[in-house]
């Protein structure tokens, strides 16, 4: 089985404050050479460190109220054909992300309070035939 995963999850500093969350399974998976590291919000040309953000009402907005939806859109879709073109089968996406939450994401008012739903780009690999799994399931 070859996946896709967040990058941060492999050790890559691309969360929204520049940190990384590596996680051992996704690492020895990418040593294997069955995976692949991306970062939808970097593929959709946010910048990192970059403000937080939520999703609301189907849109991606940061904490000051920008809509980075477009941006969040864009990388969730390049990332997707870069999955298309490693062959993955699957997914392992970093938890509770506007990108990459599968079943649960913030509820859009910055208090913490989560939600059913998901992330812009687990979303469109479950809409792909991906399907997707947590790092928090793992």
């Amino acid at each position: 089985m070859r996946y896709i995963v967040s990058a941060c999850l492999a050790g890559v500093c691309c969360r929204y404050d520049a940190q990384a969350k590596p996680h051992p399974q996704v690492l020895e998976l990418i040593r294997q050479g069955r995976a692949i590291p991306v970062c939808p919000e970097q593929l959709g040309g946010l910048p990192t460190p970059r403000d937080g953000a939520e999703l609301c009402h189907g849109r991606v907005l940061t904490r000051n109220g920008t809509d980075v939806t477009a941006q969040f859109v864009l990388g969730a879709q390049q990332a997707l054909e870069l999955a298309r073109l490693f062959g993955a089968d699957a997914a392992i996406l970093q938890a509770r992300s506007p990108s990459c939450g599968a079943t649960q994401v913030y509820d859009g008012t910055f208090s913490g309070r989560l939600v059913a739903g998901s992330g812009i780009f687990a979303a469109l690999l479950q809409r792909n035939g991906i399907p997707v799994t947590e790092d928090t399931a793992l």
